[in-house]
C-alpha cells in the first residue's frame, strides 16, 4: 500500500503544496500570494491561519481527508542548529518558533507550525525535513578574527541534502561514504563541503561566499564597516541591500542570469564582466572547499535554478575540473525532499530525530 505523503513549503510570495503516493507526485500547487493579502499581517506568524486555510481548501478540491494521509511534512526554517534529518514536529520545535526563539525570521518557519495545526486532531505524524539551520560543522569551522562574531551554519540545506544522496546514488556509493563539494545556485548561493554524510563547512549566502543574483556575498569589511556609519542607510535599508538588491542586481539592474546572458550575447562588456566575475567567486569558493576537505574530493555537484544555465556550468566546470569530476543537477525540487524525508522515516529506513 502506498503512503499518501503531503509536503508543504511556505515562501514569501507563495505556498507550494504537493501530495505524493510513495515517490509519485499526484498533485503539486503554486499558491501565490499577493503583497496585497500578506500586507495585512504584521509579523509572519500571523500568517499561519491565513496559509493553513489554503492548504485546507487544496485538501477538499482534491477530495482528500487528513486521516487517510500517511504524513505530513513541512519545510524546516532557521531553527537552532540541527543536525541533518527528519524531525517530528513536537511541542518545543512549536514553542521556538512561536516564542521567536529562531536565528531568523522566514516563513520557512511556518511549515513546521501548519503541518502541526492540520495534524494536531489525527493519529497523522508531522515532520520537518533538513532545516535551513542544518549544521554539522567541527568547531573550527565556527571562528572568525572577532569573537563577538562566529561563522553559523545556514544554507539551502534540503536541496543540498538531497542531491547529495542522488550524486552518491549515481556513483553507486553511499552518500555516508564521500566526499563532496555541494554547490547550490540560486538567488543566493551556498558553497558546501561534506566529509562522509556529513556538511562540515557552507558559506552562509547572506553573509560570506560569492555574490550572486541578489546577494552581496562577501565584502571589504572595512569598507563596509565604513558605508554602514556614512549615514546614507538605516539597519533595515543595509539588510536589504546585503541580502536582496547586492550582486548582478546591483551591479546590472536585473537579477535573471538569463537576461545577463542575452545581454553578453549583444555585446554588453559591463555584463561579461560581472558575469564572469560570480563565476570567479564561486569558483574560487568551490577550491577554498576543497581545502576543508584536505583536497579529498569525490565530486564536485552544481545544482539549483541557475544550475539550468549550460553556459553558467561549463564556465565553473573549466575552472574547477582540476579538483575532481563535476556532476550537474539542475533545478530544485524541495517539494521532492520533503517527501523522500517524511519516506524514509514511514518505510523504517530512518527513525525520526528529536528536536
Amino acid at each position: 500500500m502506498a503512503y499518501r505523503i503531503l509536503s508543504i513549503n511556505p515562501g514569501a510570495t507563495s505556498t507550494k503544496v504537493a501530495l505524493y503516493e510513495d515517490t509519485k507526485p499526484i498533485k503539486v500547487e503554486v499558491i501565490r500570494h499577493s503583497s496585497e493579502n500578506l500586507s495585512a499581517f504584521k509579523q509572519t506568524l500571523d500568517q499561519l491561519d491565513y496559509r493553513r486555510g489554503l492548504i485546507l481548501r487544496f485538501l477538499e478540491r482534491n477530495e482528500v481527508k487528513v486521516n487517510d494521509l500517511s504524513a505530513v511534512v513541512g519545510r524546516g526554517g532557521p531553527f537552532k542548529p540541527l543536525e541533518s534529518g527528519t524531525y517530528l514536529v513536537n511541542e518545543k520545535m512549536l514553542s521556538d518558533i512561536k516564542t521567536g526563539n529562531v536565528q531568523a525570521d522566514h516563513p520557512s518557519n511556518l511549515g513546521a507550525l501548519i503541518a502541526h495545526e492540520i495534524t494536531k486532531d489525527t493519529n497523522v505524524p508531522a515532520f520537518i525535513v533538513d532545516p535551513v539551520s542544518v549544521d554539522e560543522f567541527p568547531e573550527v569551522a565556527r571562528i572568525t578574527g572577532l569573537p563577538e562574531l562566529t561563522r553559523k551554519s545556514l544554507s539551502h540545506a534540503l536541496n543540498i541534502k538531497m542531491v547529495a544522496r542522488k550524486a552518491a546514488s549515481e556513483l553507486g556509493k553511499r552518500y555516508e561514504g564521500l566526499n563532496l563539494i555541494i554547490v547550490h545556485l540560486g538567488s543566493g548561493i551556498s558553497v558546501s563541503s561534506h566529509l562522509k554524510g556529513r556538511m562540515i563547512d557552507v558559506n552562509n549566502a547572506n553573509d560570506m561566499g560569492p555574490f550572486s543574483p541578489q546577494r552581496t556575498g562577501a565584502l571589504p569589511v572595512t569598507g563596509l564597516a565604513k558605508l554602514c556609519f556614512s549615514g546614507k542607510h538605516t539597519y533595515p535599508e543595509m539588510y536589504n541591500l546585503l541580502t536582496k538588491k547586492g550582486g548582478l542586481l546591483a551591479h546590472l539592474g536585473m537579477d535573471n542570469v538569463e537576461e545577463v546572458e542575452k545581454r553578453i550575447d549583444q555585446g554588453d562588456k559591463k555584463a561579461k564582466l560581472i558575469y564572469e566575475a560570480m563565476v570567479y567567486q564561486i569558483a574560487k569558493e568551490i577550491g577554498a572547499m576543497a581545502t576543508t576537505l584536505d583536497g579529498e574530493v569525490d565530486t564536485i555537484v552544481l545544482t539549483g535554478g541557475i544550475a539550468n544555465s549550460k553556459r553558467l556550468v561549463n564556465l565553473i566546470t573549466n575552472k574547477v575540473k582540476f579538483i575532481a569530476k563535476v556532476l550537474i543537477f539542475p533545478g530544485e525540487d524541495e517539494m521532492e525532499a520533503l517527501t523522500l524525508g517524511g519516506l524514509r522515516i514511514l518505510s523504517g529506513e530512518e527513525s525520526p530525530k528529536e528536536y
